[in-house]
């Protein structure tokens, strides 16, 4: 229960510097209503996809978009703690130790799902109209938090190797980037074969499509398995680096 009850209270706090912080707000949710509104009504005559229909088509997108602009505070935040002292302070205090990453994990995980639900509602304001039954909803907002809680250890483990905040939150470009290289604002059919080599075959396309179908369409996607093995793969993966990094810095 120590590990429980600590990583609760490390994301409250976190989560006061996180709501009071008006930079976080204006780049993690006006910054995506913003972009679906320029993608929708400036950009969206252009594209081949009717108007309505686009605005169903980009918002999976969208939603990933704030979770990637998100976690880059989460590094940044992270960062942040280890330049001021603050994990060797937390190191000579009665805590579990695991409870310092946990919560910075789960208090992007919180932040940023309350952020993309901001964002969904807004995108129901300007007309989408989500054909998802119970079901549906359900698999989406599972798939969203398993693809929140991966990108939320890439940035952990970016927080802690940074060697200064902006170097800790400039990798949440390169998440964004694969948003623009991927099915998110166009088909990939569309993308010169090259890039649609590398669309069709990277993570954030599977997750995309699987949010896609289940929201606009109202179908059950093969390719969720997909979308979900590229998110559990990645929590694996940065989980175990950022463990045995942070358990370096303790040394």
């Amino acid at each position: 229960m120590t590990v429980f009850t600590d990583t609760l209270t490390l994301t409250g706090r976190m989560m006061k510097h996180m709501t009071r912080s008006v930079d976080t707000i204006m780049t993690v949710v006006l910054m995506p209503i913003m972009l679906m509104l320029a993608f929708i009504y400036i950009f969206g005559g252009a594209m081949t996809i009717p108007p309505e229909t686009y605005k169903g088509f980009i918002v999976p997108a969208i939603l990933l978009f704030t979770v990637a602009s998100g976690v880059g505070y989460t590094a940044f935040r992270l960062n942040t703690d280890v330049q001021n002292g603050i994990f060797e302070r937390f190191h000579s205090m009665p805590i579990a130790k695991s409870a310092i990453l946990n919560s910075h994990v789960m208090t992007s995980v919180t932040f940023n799902f309350i952020s993309a639900m901001i964002v969904l509602f807004s995108s129901i304001l300007i007309g989408f109209r989500p054909k998802a039954d119970g079901l549906e909803w359900l698999m989406a907002i599972i798939l969203l938090l398993v693809a929140t809680y991966a990108l939320s250890w890439i940035a952990v483990l970016f927080g802690l190797i940074a060697k200064n905040n902006e170097t800790a939150i400039a990798f949440s470009y390169l998440l964004i980037g694969l948003l623009f290289i991927s099915s998110g604002f166009v088909p990939t059919e569309t993308l010169p074969k090259v890039l649609r080599g590398f669309a069709d075959h990277q993570p954030m396309t599977p997750i995309i499509n699987s949010l896609r179908s289940l929201l606009t369409e109202g179908q059950m996607p093969s390719e969720i398995w997909v979308a979900l093995a590229w998110s559990i793969g990645t929590i694996v993966i940065f989980q175990v680096l950022s463990i045995y990094v942070y358990r370096k810095k303790l040394r």
